[in-house]
This record gives C-alpha cells, structure tokens and sequence, in this order.
C-alpha cells in the first residue's frame, strides 16, 4: 500500500499529463473543434459582408447574421468549418460556410462582419489570407 503522500504526488502526474494531453490536441484557433486538423488550406484575399446582408436569407437557407461567425465560399459544403488566417497580422478565427460567394474574382472567402473585426480588416475591407478547411481528430 501507499502512503498518502505518494498518493498526491501520483494524483498530480496524473493531472500533468492529462493537460499536457489537452494541450497536444488544441488547434489554437479559440473557436475551432476539439482536436480538428487542417484537412487543406487556401491562400487569396478575403472580404466581408454586413449590415445590407443581415436578416436576408444565405444559400443553404438560413437566415445571415452579420454578428455569427460564418462565411460564405463558393465550393465548400455547408456546415464546413474553417479556420480562417489573416496573413498580415496572424489574427484567425473559426467560422461555419453557410453561403455561395464570394463573386468578385481573385476573392476566396467572404466573412461576417463579426469575422472580419476579430480578423482585425473590416475597415480595410479585403485582406490576404490562408483558409484552412478543418477536419475532427479521426475524421
């Protein structure tokens, strides 16, 4: 038997390594899923889109809310969530595709309102980035 002292100090290797566990599975992307991997990235220019967009309804049907992180990309299935990188300040953040666009050539993705202020480029209006479409841990 043990005595409690070893007790504790086996109690709190187990704790280390379980957070070390957790760290090795986060994405770092806040927002993203549980231990979601890039599955395959995109780099071009990124837009956003708001208030004359809010409330009218997006390609998969659902209403646009410009204060919801979501985007809107011209393959991607809906329900597809990617973590999107802006290339000139490292800022990124998770958003769902749940719309078709965007339509202006050289443009790959165009981010909610909400995305593009935590992207830190809603008063640039475009922004280069990396779109990294992502996948769950064995997924």
């Amino acid at each position: 038997m043990s005595n409690p002292g070893q007790r504790a100090v086996r109690s709190g290797l187990v704790l280390v390594m379980l957070f070390g566990l957790g760290a090795c599975f986060s994405s770092g992307g806040g927002d993203s899923p549980t231990g979601a991997q890039v599955a395959h990235s995109q780099v071009g220019l990124a837009s956003w889109y708001g208030r004359p967009f809010h409330g009218r309804t997006t390609a998969s049907g659902e209403r646009y809310d410009m204060h919801a992180l979501t985007a809107a990309h011209r393959t991607l299935a809906f329900g597809t969530r990617v973590r999107v990188v802006n290339l000139k300040n490292g800022k990124s953040v998770v958003v769902r595709i749940n719309d078709r666009g965007p339509f202006v050539k050289g443009r790959i993705v165009d981010v909610s309102r909400r995305a593009a202020d935590q992207l830190a480029f809603r008063q640039d209006g475009i922004t280069k980035v990396r779109v990294e479409v992502l996948k769950a841990a064995g997924g």
